[in-house]
């Protein structure tokens, strides 16, 4: 049923046909939004929000995580960067004190072959005798050739054999 309006406060009701009522009804409910509709809106909306919400909330702890990252970055190359700085300085030590050493073997060395220059040669020549066979051979390779001459009867032959075989290789 339909209700009409003619002129100025007529109101006529009138009966449509039986094919126009389904149509009449399907228009009446594209003009009225059904309840679901709305409902259904909001839901959505509610749903956008709060993945909108989960978004910030993942985006923010991920801000936190890089920053703690960052710091722990420098951190770590700050400590590199002081067990280089360590290194280089055990490094320079080790060296500086390796040179003294040497220094010190030296002089030592020069004090042995200085004795031996003034001793008897028999001797000198039993005392580098009783020596490990690789200081023996660096004190005969220090002391000059008329020396090792005159200590050379009287050093067992296989020491006089090497350093002379040594002496050989070098030249």
């Amino acid at each position: 049923m339909v209700a009409l309006v003619l002129g100025i406060g007529v109101l006529v009701q009138y009966q449509l046909p039986s094919v126009f009522a389904g149509t009449a009804v399907q228009n009446e409910a594209a003009v009225q939004p059904p309840v679901n509709a709305t409902r259904a809106a909001r839901e959505e909306k509610a749903l956008q929000d709060a993945r909108r919400q989960q978004l910030a909330d993942r985006e923010a702890v991920l801000a936190a995580k890089e920053q703690e990252l960052k710091k722990l970055s420098a951190k770590i190359e700050a400590q590199v960067k002081a067990l280089e700085d360590s290194k280089k300085r055990l490094d320079d030590s080790m060296k500086l004190q390796s040179e003294a050493q040497k220094k010190k073997q030296d002089e030592k060395m020069a004090k042995m072959v200085k004795l031996f220059k003034t001793m008897r040669s028999e001797q000198s020549a039993r005392m580098i005798d009783s020596l490990k066979e690789d200081l023996a051979l660096a004190l005969l390779t220090r002391l000059d050739t008329k020396t090792v001459a005159k200590l050379a009867p009287f050093i067992s032959q296989p020491r006089i054999i090497k350093w002379i075989s040594d002496n050989m290789q070098e030249r």
